[in-house]
């Protein structure tokens, strides 16, 4: 009955239905005799959509679970992406720490060879350094022996001895006195010298002419003026004293082992005195590097004699002496008395070695 009276609210609502779309769509008129099969076929329908809703329910369970294991599985891809991700980071991280500690292991292995050959170097240092530290013992042994250091003060006094006695004879062969008066001369021993301080400012002479050797005045007038009126007497005895003085040079040089720095080529009052930086010519190249004097360079002669030469060449020889002679004051610590005063330096430096005092220099 219940279906029935569905059926029949269903026809009479299709039937109000179909009455307000008349005019729009054709209605299918069903017979009273088909009524009951229509009313069965749509009972089968119905029944099939409840059955088609339950199983759409199901479905949805189903899909909805299959949809929250699906999400877990990507989570747990993600998961695992990201924990490969580390994984990764890691092993980088693993490979440049074992490159760092191959190169830092190479490193201390050099470090090490290195090390070995610095104490290898240090050893024999070492061993070189007890030698040397017994050889200096040995010295030092020898120093304060009978031959030692008290010996070589003892053979340097009886050198400085011999060297006085040598000199003493220079002076007395070439003996230099100081005029006094018209026609007195004596010893130069109260003659105001230069010390060994290096305070030389009042002991000068007052007249470089006043000297003599062997009684031979040396006048350097002719040397700056000489014509037609000179005395031809006063230039030879300038020359004879000239040639004394540097005789009287040339055995003190030698006495004392000093070798000259302007040589003498010894003549008697026809000497000369060399000069080897006169033969260079200076050039750019040797302005901007040391340049060395060979023993093959020939050197300029320069006269210490006026008869026949020049003037200026002259005077540039008895500068040169004169040089010479500064040369050996240095040696034994005395300064020269100034580059006009010839024979005024050439008795101090015989007066300075006679002294006493250098027998303990």
């Amino acid at each position: 009955m219940e279906q029935r009276d569905s059926a029949s609210s269903t026809l009479s609502s299709s039937s109000s239905s179909s009455k307000k779309v008349i005019g729009q769509e054709k209605l299918e008129i069903i017979n009273w005799e088909d009524f009951e099969q229509e009313v069965a076929r749509l009972w089968s329908l119905s029944s099939a959509l409840t059955e088609a809703k339950e199983k759409k329910q199901s479905l949805e369970e189903k899909l909805r679970s299959l949809i929250q294991v699906k999400a877990e599985s990507l989570d747990r891809s993600n998961e695992l992406e990201e924990m490969r991700e580390k994984l990764e980071a890691r092993r980088s991280v693993m490979e440049r720490t074992s490159t760092r500690s191959k190169v830092a292991a190479e490193d201390a292995r050099m470090q090490e060879e290195r090390l070995g050959m610095e104490v290898r170097s240090l050893l024999v240092a070492g061993t070189a350094l007890s030698v040397a530290r017994k050889r200096l013992q040995e010295s030092n042994r020898l120093l304060a022996g009978e031959r030692g250091y008290l010996h070589l003060q003892k053979l340097q006094k009886m050198l400085h001895v011999r060297q006085q006695f040598m000199i003493s004879q220079v002076s007395l062969l070439y003996p230099v006195k100081i005029v006094v008066g018209p026609k007195q001369e004596q010893e130069l021993e109260s003659f105001p010298s230069s010390s060994r301080s290096g305070n030389h400012a009042a002991s000068k002479p007052v007249n470089p002419g006043s000297f003599t050797i062997l009684g031979l005045h040396l006048t350097m007038v002719p040397f700056t003026k000489m014509s037609l009126f000179t005395d031809k007497k006063e230039v030879q005895r300038s020359a004879t004293a000239l040639g004394y003085i540097a005789h009287a040079v040339s055995l003190v040089a030698s006495y004392l082992e000093v070798p000259l720095r302007y040589p003498l080529r010894l003549g008697g009052s026809r000497s000369y005195i060399k000069d080897y930086a006169s033969s260079i010519e200076p050039t750019s190249s040797d302005l901007s590097s040391n340049t060395t004097v060979s023993s093959n360079t020939k050197p300029v002669e320069f006269p210490l004699f006026l008869e026949g030469q020049d003037t200026t060449r002259s005077a540039y020889a008895v500068f040169l002496l004169n040089k010479d002679i500064e040369q050996l004051l240095n040696f034994i610590g005395v300064k020269s008395l100034g580059p006009r005063h010839v024979l005024a330096n050439l008795k101090e430096l015989t007066k300075t070695i006679q002294s006493p005092d250098y027998i303990d220099t």
